[in-house]
């Protein structure tokens, strides 16, 4: 399926609309079928699964691969240096793996490196506009937006594929994000979304991971029992009285579907593991307490008990966390600081479970980040970023604050991947392209159904068409990665 052209003139605004009607017209269209063959057919065939579970770590706004996994030439501020030469704002510091060396400010992740796969090649389209909400759309769904239909987050297809490992926990959680209240919250709830395949299979969407327990319990100041009297009450009205206005059968049914695991959650054992109050004390304090630091506690908590896909993410708000536009060294400091105790406690806590084996850990973000360079050499994409002078003469000048899609990082922990295992790298010096086994997002997504145990050409008929996995189904796993 072809991407839609957006107008020039005001890509971001062409973005929403034409999302927007993409996202009407599949509430009307009956329910997608699974194709049991592609349409030149070929049966795909299921992989053997190496993980039951997948946490996605979202370092949502630009983590840039020279601040982290990825360190180049190390330039200290000085007034005067030359912006040209800022390549990496921070020295390398030595990790687990003999010859690895990563950024320092994470030194609790670089004692766990040896349990990890690090992708140094990963590489990105520039899409026109180099607009996060647009490449974080095409990292969770594989497409390049907009499309003719609402696409289905990764999680999504992980759900309707795989179904739940627990019939009582919610198969697909994202946890961080608010979709309230900044410039782009609209934009982001285009793909936090399970698109096609209907309510049942969306996100349980819990924006504050302290505040969880909360989601998993009657209002305030309403017994259990009118709480369910309110439940069957709903139930009966939209049966007695269907509206077909704006839903399709299958998209009235998959939204009743959901407000019955809903229900069933609210009353189960496992509504505990939303309860961050019920961890021991050294526990929750291991984990900090940042937003992300809690949500990775939630994260644990949860897959414990029995989730297949979850997001935890830093948070995407324009020109914060990430999105370093300013400030760009201070910024990815503090940044440092919120994710590196959280993230190695993480893989710990799966280990010492016997659970990382068998769950999938990805750090991920929508691009890297470059003093000079928008997008990659020669791109016509639209500048993003506002330019420093040629000389640092302010300290917050000082860091990467151009989007660069040219060579980016991904970290995997557990789900049947190598171990203190580096793939692909990028050029030492401006432009810090891919240079070796570079990776795209369609093959990393072919990667991550595999590992999960679906076939990248998976696909169901929507509006008389294959929709695949991967875009088109052309993804391929990169068999290196795997053990």
């Amino acid at each position: 399926m072809n991407p839609i052209a957006l107008d020039p003139s005001n890509p971001r605004r062409d973005f929403l609309k034409k999302l927007s009607a993409a996202g009407l017209a599949t509430l009307m269209s009956p329910a997608p079928r699974l194709l049991g063959a592609t349409p030149d057919g070929e049966k795909p065939e299921s992989p053997r699964p190496r993980a039951d579970a997948c946490i996605v770590l979202w370092m949502g706004g630009g983590m840039a691969a020279p601040e982290t996994f990825d360190p180049k030439r190390y330039s200290p501020f000085e007034k005067g240096l030359p912006v040209a030469k800022m390549l990496s704002t921070f020295p390398s510091i030595a990790t687990s793996v003999g010859g690895l060396r990563i950024c320092e400010g994470l030194e609790n992740i670089a004692r766990v490196m040896d349990r990890a796969t690090l992708i140094r090649s990963a590489i990105q389209p520039d899409l026109g506009s180099i607009l996060h909400s647009r490449h974080q759309y095409h990292w969770h769904t594989g497409y390049v937006p907009p499309q003719t239909v609402a696409c289905p987050h990764i999680g999504a297809w992980l759900a309707r594929v795989l179904g739940p490992r627990n019939p009582v926990m919610p198969a697909f959680i994202n946890i961080g994000q608010r979709l309230e209240g900044h410039g782009e919250s609209e934009e982001l709830k285009a793909f936090t979304t399970a698109g096609f395949f209907g309510n049942e299979f969306g996100p349980m969407n819990l924006p504050d991971p302290v505040a969880a327990a909360t989601a998993v319990k009657p209002p305030k100041g309403m017994t259990p029992g009118r709480f369910t009297d309110r439940y069957r009450f709903y139930r009966q009205l939209i049966d007695r009285n269907p509206r077909r206005d704006y839903l399709s059968d299958h998209q009235q049914e998959s939204m009743l579907r959901s407000m019955d695991n809903a229900q069933r959650l609210l009353a189960s054992k496992e509504s505990a593991a939303f309860d961050l109050s019920l961890e021991p004390k050294e526990s929750r304090e291991a984990y900090g307490d940042s937003h992300f630091g809690r949500g990775c506690l939630l994260a644990r908590r949860l897959v414990e008990n029995g989730a297949r896909f979850i997001e935890v993410t830093t948070e995407y708000v324009p020109f914060f966390h990430w999105d370093t536009h300013a400030d760009g060294h201070s910024t990815v400091d503090r940044m440092h600081r919120e994710i590196d105790a959280p993230i190695a406690r993480l893989v710990l806590d799966l280990e010492a479970r016997g659970l990382l084996d068998r769950t999938l850990v990805i750090l991920a973000s929508e691009f890297s980040r470059d003093a000079l360079i928008e997008g990659v050499p020669g791109s016509k994409a639209a500048d993003q970023a506002s330019s420093p002078t040629e000389k640092l003469q302010e300290a917050k000048h000082y860091g990467l604050h151009r989007h660069f899609t040219g060579g980016t990082s991904v970290v995997m922990f557990g789900g049947g991947m190598k171990r203190g295992f580096v793939h692909g790298a990028t050029a030492d010096e401006r432009p810090l392209v891919a240079v070796k086994n570079p990776v795209t997002i369609r093959d990393l997504h072919a990667t991550i159904f595999t590992a999960m145990g679906v076939s990248p050409k998976t696909a169901f008929t929507v509006e008389q068409r294959p929709f695949y996995a991967t875009e088109d189904g052309k993804g391929t796993p990169v068999d290196a990665l795997f053990a």
